[in-house]
């Protein structure tokens, strides 16, 4: 029977390439000079440090652009709250949004049985879900469907079997 996972990764080279580019930009750029502004990659995620709420939205829009151009969804990351740090800065925490946890598992899977095709099934295994099918059409539909649907996470599609 033909069946594909959904999972949700990142592709973490990516993300380092795009923050360095980002540090190189926020270290040359006239409006970041004496800003103390950094951008700080940790293990599953960014923070964002500078002198002002301002700044702050500047360099967050700098990181984006950067994530962009390296086709990275801005649905991999979650933007904490704006906190006040030490020495009159502020800063903010970007936490990398990777894998399905259950909770988003269910809801895809509701989602599929909510489609209504007859014979697809959706089960979930470790942090992605399998969907298997009689036929390859309705397997495209269920694909179709999850990318038009908005579930707060980038969706990628594969190990695609006949």
């Amino acid at each position: 029977m033909p069946s594909f996972d959904i999972s949700s990764e990142v592709d973490e080279q990516e993300i380092r390439n795009a923050v360095d580019q980002a540090i190189r930009e926020v270290t040359t750029r006239f409006d970041f000079k004496d800003t103390n502004s950094s951008i700080e990659l940790g293990k599953s995620e960014i923070t964002l440090r500078t002198v002002s709420e301002d700044r702050l939205t500047a360099l967050r829009q700098l990181l984006e652009e950067k994530l962009v151009k390296r086709k990275i969804s801005m649905k991999a990351l979650d933007y904490g709250v704006i906190e006040a740090a030490s020495g009159n800065t502020v800063r903010q925490v970007a936490s990398l949004v990777a894998g399905i946890n259950q909770d988003r598992a269910k809801d895809l899977n509701k989602f599929i049985k909510a489609l209504a095709l007859k014979g697809v099934q959706s089960q979930t295994q470790g942090e992605q879900v399998r969907v298997i099918a009689k036929k390859r059409d309705d397997l495209q539909a269920v694909i179709t469907a999850c990318k038009e649907h908005d579930f707060g996470i980038p969706l990628q599609f594969g190990n695609f079997r006949d």
